[in-house]
């Protein structure tokens, strides 16, 4: 069997508690440069990877679909030695997350999801299908979609800087490729019943992945799953709210008192 390429990852921390972080469709990994500064570095070690068709993993070819997202992340756990870990998904990275958990259960400790992906996808009603599929070509989609799922609240020179670093850190071809991944396939019955703890974070100016939608999913799946939602905060909380986010995420980890399996 051919060996999977290593995702370029930034490791943050030394702690026992192994963490892996996974982007969102906008962005690489870059997106969680805003909570880094205030992390607990001493009780976790956070792996923030670059997805295929991202950031230092731009030219890096592949099927671009969820399954193969966590297959690469499980590789990453392999080749850093860590034998049980954390995962945290943003959106898409979210449905990679439940990808991993659905695929090696054992290995994962617990899951966050920020305004995850459900995974069962996200069917789209064909106007706003055609916004999202043509946003690959088309950066006043993307400012669109970033408005419409921070409630129409955030500044023009923010929307304007996030679509910057989505056009500079995506390559077009993966990022029309991930959306039919992430938006279509439904892999829930491989999950509905996970004994991880689970913890989804989401905005409350978020239209599109609110609190009912993950208590129709998320909560239904994970037995042990738990919702948070943050008032003032739409689908980019570590852009938007980063000390609640990180509260909530790190004392939801903090949680799980086994000590760290990994390797030296």
């Amino acid at each position: 069997m051919t060996a999977l390429p290593v995702l370029p990852h930034g490791l943050h921390g030394d702690g026992p508690h192994k963490v892996i972080a996974i982007h969102g469709w906008f962005s690489d990994r870059s997106a969680y440069d805003p909570v880094l500064p205030d992390l607990d570095l001493a009780s976790f070690q956070y792996a923030a990877v670059d997805l295929r068709g991202y950031g230092e993993a731009r030219d890096m070819s592949g099927a671009y679909t969820t399954a193969e997202g966590a297959a690469d992340v499980i590789a990453l756990a392999d080749r850093l030695g860590w034998d049980r870990f954390s995962v945290i998904g943003h959106s898409m990275g979210g449905c990679i997350a439940q990808r991993t958990v659905a695929t090696a259960p054992g290995r994962v400790r617990r899951i966050v999801g920020v305004s995850p992906v459900p995974a069962s996808g996200l069917p789209l009603p064909p106007e706003q299908w055609e916004l999202f599929s043509a946003a690959a070509q088309h950066p006043e989609n993307r400012r669109i979609i970033l408005d419409l799922t921070t409630g129409g609240r955030r500044p023009a020179a923010w929307l304007d800087r996030m679509v910057r670093r989505s056009l500079e850190r995506s390559e077009v071809k993966a990022f029309r490729a991930w959306l039919d991944s992430w938006a279509g396939e439904d892999f829930h019955d491989q999950l509905d019943g996970s004994p991880v703890p689970a913890l989804s974070v989401v905005g409350a100016l978020d239209p599109a992945l609110s609190a009912q939608v993950q208590q129709a999913t998320w909560m239904r799946w994970f037995p042990q799953g738990e919702l948070v939602e943050l008032p003032s905060c739409g689908h980019y909380a570590m852009d938007e709210a980063p000390l609640d986010l990180i509260r909530v995420v790190e004392d939801f980890l903090r949680a799980d008192g086994q000590e760290g399996e990994a390797r030296a």
